[in-house]
């Protein structure tokens, strides 16, 4: 990664290599088991034949990159693109494990890497979009690696009132610490596509057409189908307000987290928490 590179989201990327990552390496598990109905709604959306090259943005760990992978049977290539190397080395790990040999990991930034041209079929993200700084230029960017006629197909969160496993938790955060707000709902961060109007504005303006973004709504398994306390570990190390909660006491922490857990427990039954969530399936064309 060139410095031009590290600069451009050098907050994001600065975070997501000392906090985020490991974090999300030690929760991949959970991870992948709350998230892997949603990653197949957008693999359903792309409409894989098996032998195209497809670009996974934000492949964090890897998981929706290997999925990919299982799916390009008659030839294709997965090519996985992250700013966390804590992420990209635990994704590699999974692919030789795998034995999978038509999966790669690139460590970039996906709004200024420079692209091969053309060598893509499809462009695909399971909640890594929503970070760039500037997402008209990334997708702009991004857009040089698809082939003529190479289409989009990603998930992203709706508003943070329709996904109650996040809001709730920070809404009781923030009765007992302050938290930094978002510079404003544009800004990156896990919302920053809940407007779908936007989601349209930002595909037309970097070039893509036949744009389409479906609600997707369900309930999700949280912190991968452990009890409440397993839940509201998750939620508090890895959700919304987990950035604010570095600095705070032990003692806060346990208040904040037994509160939390009340809120959870009327969710808990047979398969763990389940609280609704609201996400976007987004398509578009080359």
């Amino acid at each position: 990664m060139t410095t031009a590179q590290r600069n451009a989201n050098a907050e994001q990327i600065q975070y997501w290599n000392e906090v985020g990552g490991p974090k999300w390496v030690r929760f991949q598990q959970m991870l992948d088991s709350q998230l892997e109905g949603l990653g197949m709604a957008a693999l359903e959306a792309a409409s894989i034949t098996g032998s195209e090259n497809v670009l996974d943005v934000g492949c964090g760990c890897g998981s929706t990159t290997l999925m990919l992978a299982r799916e390009l049977v008659n030839g294709g290539r997965a090519v996985g693109i992250d700013i966390s190397r804590p992420m990209l080395e635990l994704a590699r790990q999974r692919a030789q494990q795998e034995k999978l040999h038509n999966v790669t990991f690139e460590e970039a930034d996906a709004q200024t890497f420079r692209f091969p041209e053309e060598e893509f079929e499809i462009l695909f993200s399971r909640f890594g979009v929503m970070f760039f700084e500037d997402p008209v230029k990334a997708f702009e960017n991004m857009r040089t690696a698809l082939r003529p006629g190479g289409h989009v197909a990603f998930v992203c969160w709706q508003a943070p009132d329709r996904n109650p496993w996040m809001s709730v938790p920070v809404m009781i955060g923030m009765k007992h610490i302050p938290l930094e707000m978002s510079a404003g709902p544009d800004a990156p961060g896990p919302f920053a596509f809940a407007d779908a109007d936007r989601v349209h504005r930002i595909l037309r303006n970097a070039g893509f057409s036949g744009i389409s973004v479906e609600a997707y709504n369900r309930d999700l398994t949280i912190g991968g189908g452990g009890d409440v306390d397993q839940a509201v570990q998750f939620v508090m190390e890895l959700g919304p307000f987990s950035r604010a909660m570095v600095d705070v006491p032990e003692a806060k922490k346990r208040e904040i987290a037994d509160e939390i857990a009340q809120a959870l427990k009327s969710f808990e039954g047979p398969r763990g928490v389940r609280m609704p969530a609201a996400a976007w399936i987004v398509t578009a064309e080359n």
